[in-house]
């Protein structure tokens, strides 16, 4: 029952992320007007870079609730650490999935200004990882998470 509420939790929490992410692609989808747009060969691969980043990030979420009892949420995070997975590779493949799903929004979308946001994303994301993320993930994790630091790349 406890992991059932952890994973309402963290589909709630995905789901409020997503929606939120959408707003801001299509507020900036009137700056296409002055961008351009991409060719429209784009919206094939669009499809598949967002089905590959929908699945890597749904995957991480998966992943944050049955091995680390968590959601995505830096409010609700996991308990125990996840070191698992797409994990075992890269230390931020959630934030490498979104990214690549808002990419291939763009790209179907032909919405250079949705490239542009996923690319703003992806910086913001980097910032807050390095000045908020690893560091409180060194405080509840200690030793454990100083060797994941050492064998695991922060995204590539």
């Amino acid at each position: 029952m406890k992991t059932l509420f952890v994973a309402l939790r963290a589909t709630l929490v995905a789901s409020l992320f997503l929606w939120l992410w959408s707003l801001a692609a299509r507020a900036v989808r009137p700056w296409d007007a002055q961008l351009g747009h991409t060719p429209a060969w784009t919206r094939l691969p669009g499809v598949l870079l967002m089905l590959a980043g929908g699945a890597v990030a749904l995957t991480c979420v998966v992943l944050f609730v049955a091995r680390g009892r968590g959601t995505p949420a830096p409010f609700d995070p996991p308990r125990r650490f996840v070191a698992t997975g797409l994990y075992r590779y890269t230390r931020n493949p959630m934030y490498l999935g979104a990214f690549t799903l808002l990419c291939g929004y763009g790209l179907y979308e032909q919405s250079p200004a949705v490239l542009l946001l996923a690319c703003a994303g992806l910086v913001l994301a980097h910032l807050f990882v390095v000045w908020l993320e690893e560091p409180g993930l060194r405080t509840r994790f200690g030793p454990d998470y100083e060797a994941y630091l050492r064998t695991v790349p922060r995204w590539i």
